[in-house]
């Protein structure tokens, strides 16, 4: 298993300055969110990659339907570039109420989900060089200075994680074509836990999926106790999830950093 945080919040530059403390600390990736205004997630993440050597470095989520495809496609294939290959793209269908009221972004699930497949495609064959693309909610034709080979991805293949509702057919379908799933389990009144994982990797092998492919499981653990922290994530791990992500959910924003930043400090929650 893998560990990364996911940032909280702060200006440009206290984040910047979290994700070298996270590399120095041995975490093995740092997130952001992508927000509709604020602190821009792609200009931290190519700043975070000149600054790191080793960390892997994604959004945590893009919500693609509220995006441009080809705009997000050049911002991974960008930051790809700055960090030697170290690029990771989280998406989703995105949260009303989350991004700025009144903007007239789709709401409809159906729509923003059909919006979330064609724009994956729409990711995929840019980097892989193409030039045209006519689709339902996107269409677009390159001039013949539009795709420099600069622009391109320094890996042939960026991952791409997706939020996966389990045990939705139709959501878990679109797993299958990405990289990696962030998990939203349909849990009840009940907290998620390990078997609920194990059931969504059981699910992926019998459909195809490799041991290569991604999957995460996040939350809080304990800055001050390594053994309690361990504990917390080795049951996800053995379940077959492959990244742990730290989250602050709880004190996202400015309030949030100094709390991360003892945890970050700590190091990440490793059996050894």
């Amino acid at each position: 298993m893998r560990f990364a945080v996911v940032l909280p919040g702060g200006t440009a530059g206290q984040q910047l300055e979290d994700a070298v403390l996270a590399e120095r600390a041995g975490w093995d990736g740092v997130f952001v969110p992508e927000l509709a205004y604020g602190v821009d997630a792609w200009s931290v993440l190519a700043a975070i990659a000149v600054r790191t050597e080793r960390v892997r470095l994604g959004t945590m989520l893009t919500p693609l339907p509220w995006r441009r495809p080809w705009k997000v496609a050049s911002q991974v294939a960008t930051v790809d570039r700055l960090s030697g290959g170290r690029a990771i793209l989280g998406v989703g269908i995105g949260a009303p109420g989350l991004e700025l009221s009144g903007s007239h972004e789709e709401t409809g699930v159906r729509e923003r989900a059909a919006m979330l497949d064609e724009g994956i495609d729409v990711i995929r064959a840019l980097w892989a060089g193409s030039r045209g693309h006519d689709g339902q909610h996107y269409q677009y034709r390159a001039g013949a200075l539009d795709l420099p080979e600069s622009a391109r991805p320094a890996r042939q293949r960026i991952p791409i994680w997706v939020v996966g509702v389990w045990p939705r057919p139709t959501s878990m379908r679109r797993v299958l074509r990405c990289d990696g799933i962030i998990p939203q389990y349909q849990a009840g009144d009940r907290e998620p836990g390990p078997a609920d994982a194990r059931a969504v990797r059981t699910w992926l092998t019998e459909h195809g999926a490799g041991a290569g492919f991604d999957m995460v499981a996040d939350g809080e653990t304990p800055a001050d106790d390594p053994a309690a922290a361990a504990r917390q994530v080795a049951g996800w791990a053995a379940a077959g999830c492959t990244w742990w992500l730290e989250t602050r959910w709880s004190d996202a924003g400015q309030a949030g950093h100094d709390p991360m930043r003892a945890r970050l400090t700590a190091g990440p929650p490793a059996s050894g």
